[in-house]
């Protein structure tokens, strides 16, 4: 029990003292030479035409969000293709839970709209 609280009474300290340490040898460090071109908004951009500011509509945000959620599907699924084989019958049903519940949500995305690139 007690090696557990050492390793944390190691590592807190480690892990407030590193950052510090990084910030502080910014602040001695690095060149301070202020320059109104460099504080400029488009230092490193081309200059823009027009109005700067575009508002997007949230369901790219929706229809990207659903990408990923069946992305990640994918990445847990794998493991359990591969072992099929191997798995005995309530593994089985529990990944077929699963893509039952994901294909619910999938459903769920479609009826609402959210699918739709307009």
């Amino acid at each position: 029990m007690h090696e557990a609280w050492i390793f944390i009474a190691f590592l807190l300290p480690l892990g407030i003292l590193l950052p510090a340490v990084a910030i502080g040898l910014n602040r001695i460090l690095a060149p301070r030479k202020p320059n109104p071109i460099k504080d400029s908004t488009y230092e490193c951009g081309v200059e823009t035409v027009g109005e700067t500011w575009v508002q997007l509509k949230g369901q790219y945000y929706i229809f990207g969000l659903i990408f990923l959620i069946f992305d990640i599907e994918a990445v847990f699924l794998f493991p359990w293709a591969v072992a099929y084989q191997k798995l005995q019958l309530y593994m089985v049903l529990e990944g077929v839970l699963f893509i039952l519940i994901l294909a619910g949500g999938l459903l769920y995305a479609w009826r609402r709209g959210a699918l739709e690139w307009v």
